[in-house]
């Protein structure tokens, strides 16, 4: 049987929040069987929990913010992209701030604190959501649609209006049953404009963002000095983002998801009518290894 996965033991850092700039720590635990991933804001009267559930979000602009309970917590997607990555189901993750430390701006960082931890099997089995036919959505010209297919794919393209953007391509389609995740995902680091500063600051977003912790880009060029981790990295961080939230279906996704222009938003939106409507989807789990897709037995084998 494929069961669920947990921490073998607790793991700390700290660090400042992107949109925030607020120093936090973060503590991730170990959580019991069908928990789910739940963010505790240990710094709130009474400690509220905030499961981590695609109808728990309230806010997407530039991050994912999910409340409950009197609690919220933002800038989710690159720790919940880790979890799917790794496969964790079930985590507890202590906060001391309204969001977790950016880190360098990619699931990285995160990906080396899960593995540190360790990872440890659970008696419950693990339920995979298996796409049984196609879901789409828009929101004007922004595209996010869920498709049937044996394993999980990601594909995102865009058109973005920008010399730096010429290498990358407007498309990158990921199957996790070739690529790597830690490999060739979790590096992909968030990337913002110089022309947009001003106007994020001016809605209280992005004040602890820097060079150290995103690609920033003028007019022309990346001012990074070290330049990009990967040709395509603009587009592999819409993909590792897209994976932090459909992973609050609460579950692995066994199909294809595109998106075209897709932010949080709409990501969200086609995580919440997939799941809505119940006969477009199914639980699935599994006896034998042998019967998982490629890329799920390969995440199986690792950290135990």
């Amino acid at each position: 049987m494929i069961k669920q996965r947990t921490l073998k033991t607790l793991v700390k850092t700290r660090g400042i929040g992107l949109h925030t700039g607020e120093r936090v720590e973060l503590t991730l635990r170990p959580a019991h069987p069908d928990a789910g991933i739940v963010f505790i804001r240990t710094d709130l009267p009474g400690a509220p929990m905030i499961p981590a559930v695609a109808h728990g979000v309230t806010d997407t602009r530039l991050s994912t913010c999910i409340e409950a309970n009197g609690g919220k917590v933002q800038t989710i997607e690159h720790l919940m992209s880790a979890f799917a990555g790794l496969g964790i189901d079930n985590a507890y993750v202590d906060l001391t701030g309204p969001e977790p430390p950016i880190m360098d701006g990619s699931a990285g960082p995160f990906v080396y604190l899960i593995q540190s931890a360790g990872i440890a099997e659970q008696s419950a089995p693990k339920r995979y959501v298996r796409v049984l036919k196609p879901i789409e959505v828009k929101q004007g010209d922004k595209v996010a649609r869920f498709t049937p297919y044996e394993g999980f794919r990601v594909t995102f393209s865009g058109e973005f209006n920008h010399p730096a953007f010429s290498d990358g391509g407007g498309a990158v389609t990921i199957d996790f049953d070739q690529t790597s995740y830690i490999k060739e995902v979790a590096r992909a680091r968030t990337f913002g404009f110089t022309k947009d500063v001003e106007a994020m600051r001016a809605q209280g977003l992005g004040l602890g963002g820097s060079l150290e912790n995103a690609i920033v880009l003028d007019e022309f060029r990346v001012l990074n000095a070290d330049g990009l981790r990967y040709v395509d990295e603009f587009m592999k961080h819409k993909i590792l983002d897209a994976m932090g939230d459909l992973y609050l279906m609460g579950h692995p996704l066994i199909g294809d998801f595109y998106g075209y222009k897709s932010g949080h938003a709409v990501n969200n939106l086609a995580v919440r009518a997939l799941l809505e409507n119940q006969d477009a989807w199914e639980f699935v789990t599994f006896q034998n290894a042998s019967a998982l897709p490629k890329g799920y037995l390969e995440q199986s084998l690792q950290g135990i």
